[in-house]
């Protein structure tokens, strides 16, 4: 399925879609470097990520971020066989600055160049494990942007089975820790305070608990706001956070359990920001362990948004894929579920 010598040379890899700037080189499946340059502190102070403000600081940390990755890879750019890069979906502006760099350097070093999907590079973060995938596989892609269940087939087979109908999980997580006075990005400061609370203090609900496979978490911001609101100075912020975070993890969970019942997958995936939620992570190792399933979940620095995974994702990808030319454009929409309606 891959190979070490793709154009007979390693793979540099760019990422600008949101609020990180990563750059990456990537050889097979073997990660050589990945650097990943966060606007989380700027954007705390507005509670979440301002596009223009996001394309500025892309300008600003491309070129030393890939110097960054050539130099602890030990490479220099003609060492370099080919250029992966994020063209959609995202922030318009934040991604054509990685593409506007990927083509440069590609019409400069006179390599081929591709556009990857970055759903799919989430989905195909785990192959940043080393280890051989086993399909066909169920993966739950959640983030700040994206809650979707996959059927993976094989590398560029993919069936979109259910998707979030409003807010995606890692946004109920920031809007939920706004509302409880915590911190940006919400994800991470939820956790920490949940590890303290009782998940059953408060009744939080699950959203559209009778779909197989949609999903729904405005409901749950909503009734965390009215918990606020009732409770006042006395609601334990432990407790609610946690009671927030089981929410979540049992509406995501179910829809693993059902995709297990109806398509026997040979293995689960877990992907997207929210993946490295600690307890998440657990939940769906024991649903694999209890159904004898292979459990293929990224490493931590493989969740978020990085350069890692969109590499990893080209290297699945034909060579005849990456003669793109010099038409490739960023798109706000993802193709990769396109086939589907």
């Amino acid at each position: 399925m891959f190979s070490d010598s793709l154009f007979g040379k390693p793979t540099l890899a760019i990422e600008s879609s949101c609020d990180e700037t990563s750059a990456a080189v990537v050889v097979g499946q073997r990660v050589l470097s990945n650097v990943i340059a966060s606007q989380a502190e700027m954007h705390e102070k507005w509670g979440g990520v301002v596009p223009e403000a996001a394309a500025r600081a892309h300008v600003q940390s491309v070129i030393p971020v890939i110097d960054e990755a050539l130099s602890k890879s030990g490479l220099s750019l003609e060492d370099i066989g080919g250029i992966a890069v994020t063209n959609r979906p995202g922030l318009i502006g934040a991604l054509s600055v990685g593409v506007t760099v990927a083509k440069a350097l590609a019409f400069k070093l006179q390599i081929p160049l591709i556009g990857i999907d970055h759903l799919e590079g989430h989905l195909l973060a785990f192959l940043g494990l080393g280890v051989q995938p086993v399909f066909p596989m169920v993966s739950l892609l959640v983030s700040g942007g994206h809650s979707e269940l996959v059927l993976i087939r094989g590398c560029g087979d993919y069936e979109l089975l259910g998707q979030t109908r409003d807010d995606a999980a890692g946004e109920a997580f920031d809007k939920g820790a706004r509302l409880l006075g915590l911190g940006y990005p919400g994800g991470r400061q939820i956790q920490e305070h949940a590890k303290l609370g009782n998940p059953n203090r408060y009744s939080l609900p699950r959203g559209l608990a009778k779909e197989r496979y949609e999903m729904s978490f405005s409901g749950l911001k909503t009734a965390v706001l009215r918990l606020v609101e009732q409770e006042g100075n006395a609601i334990s912020v432990p407790d609610a956070a946690a009671s927030l975070q089981q929410a979540v993890c049992d509406a995501l969970l179910r829809r693993l359990e059902h995709a297990i019942e109806d398509y026997q997958p040979a293995s689960l995936g877990l992907c997207g920001g929210v993946a490295a939620n600690s307890q998440l992570r657990s939940m769906v190792e024991q649903l694999g362990e209890q159904n004898g399933i292979a459990v293929m979940i990224p490493p931590f620095e493989l969740c978020t948004d990085n350069a890692a995974m969109i590499g990893l994702a080209a290297q699945c990808h034909p060579i005849e894929d990456w003669e793109v030319g010099f038409e490739l454009e960023p798109s706000p929409r993802s193709l990769l579920f396109s086939d589907q309606g």
